[in-house]
């Protein structure tokens, strides 16, 4: 228990703070540079105190830093601090203070958001940049073919990955500068490969759990490393169902009275997971997956048909693959198509 609550205001360059005591008096406000030695020097003295901040793009390495000198440090989600953001007073001060004011009453108020270690949460970027890199491959594919149909033209189909090949075999004054988006796209794909061959060497000597996982179909390397790097920890969840909810794959509810509307899913947690797990789901319910549980289940909810019912289908299957996912690594045991043991867990 403590009795000191810390609500810090995080920006890119300075980091307001308010110094809350148990009685929710304001003891101090204050003002540092957003930096790990500025901190230290700030709050290395202060007595175990609850610190409060929000989910962010320094609030990884910010929770470590106050983690280190013995704080308790609570992340708060970014959708639970709607109050900060929606007030008619915003400033770096009041957010401070009104985290602090949260924090105080009941952290579980603010959805704390547990952050990956280091060391998974520097890996995990090798997949951001590659990902980084096929969205910039495909604007240009894109662009290629776009151009080029304004001249009354056609590229001819093929993969992204065989797109520059292919492309060489066309003229390269087809439109000024054709060459050199031909040539910028092979080096993406070349950048994209040898990525594709450290993630599979990545796989193999830090995380062979991957391995486990990719016994599932549609389910390659880059979907199991994924999964591996955002869970970090798989006992953080008492229930394999609750996976499903922490990638945002459960439906949104809005119960009111005989009211229960069909919404979207909620969207949270990593949206890079989540997309592939997406994939794979689509994969499963393609005309290439194959017989399978997971397939079964997509396929009983397409037959009952309705609005969007494909659509539905694929979100179903993509929260059942990431509890499935999980209990194949916590139980270790091997996967079978039809008939998986912990079905019922899933």
């Amino acid at each position: 228990m403590t009795d000191v609550t810390i609500g810090l205001d995080v920006s890119d360059r300075f980091t307001h703070g308010c110094v809350l005591d148990a009685s929710g008096t304001c003891l101090e406000e204050f003002r540092v540079r957003t930096t790990a030695a500025a901190l230290e020097e700030k709050l290395a003295g202060v007595s175990r105190a609850r610190v409060v901040i929000e989910a962010g793009t320094h609030s990884p390495w910010m929770s470590r830093v106050l983690g280190a000198l013995g704080h308790q440090v609570v992340v708060a989600h970014a959708s639970r601090v709607a109050l900060i953001a929606k007030g008619d007073r915003k400033s770096d001060r009041s957010d401070a203070e009104q985290l602090a004011r949260l924090g105080r009453v009941d952290p579980t108020l603010l959805c704390p958001v547990e952050h990956r270690s280091e060391g998974a949460q520097k890996d995990l970027m090798l997949l951001r940049v590659r990902d980084g890199l096929v969205r910039a491959r495909t604007q240009l594919i894109s662009q290629a073919r776009g151009l080029t149909k304004v001249l009354g033209a056609r590229l001819p189909r093929c993969s992204a990955r065989g797109f520059a090949r292919r492309m060489r075999a066309v003229s390269a004054d087809l439109f000024p500068g054709f060459g050199e988006l031909v040539s910028s796209i092979e080096v993406l794909t070349e950048h994209i490969r040898t990525l594709d061959r450290r993630i599979e060497e990545l796989s193999h000597t830090a995380y062979p759990v991957a391995g486990t996982l990719q016994q599932v179909p549609g389910v390659g390397p880059i979907t199991a490393l994924g999964f591996v790097l955002t869970i970090d920890d798989p006992h953080r969840f008492a229930n394999s169902r609750k996976v499903g909810a922490y990638l945002g794959l459960r439906p949104r509810q809005r119960d009111s009275g005989d009211r229960s509307p069909t919404l979207g899913i909620t969207k949270a947690g990593d949206p890079f997971l989540r997309k592939v797990l997406v994939q794979a789901a689509q994969h499963a319910l393609g005309p290439f997956g194959p017989d399978t549980d997971l397939r079964r289940y997509g396929l009983r909810i397409v037959q009952q048909g309705g609005r969007a019912a494909k659509k539905r289908a694929v979100i179903a299957v993509a929260r059942k693959l990431s509890v499935l996912l999980h209990r194949l690594w916590i139980t270790g045991k091997r996967y079978q198509a039809l008939g998986y043991t912990v079905n019922a867990a899933v």
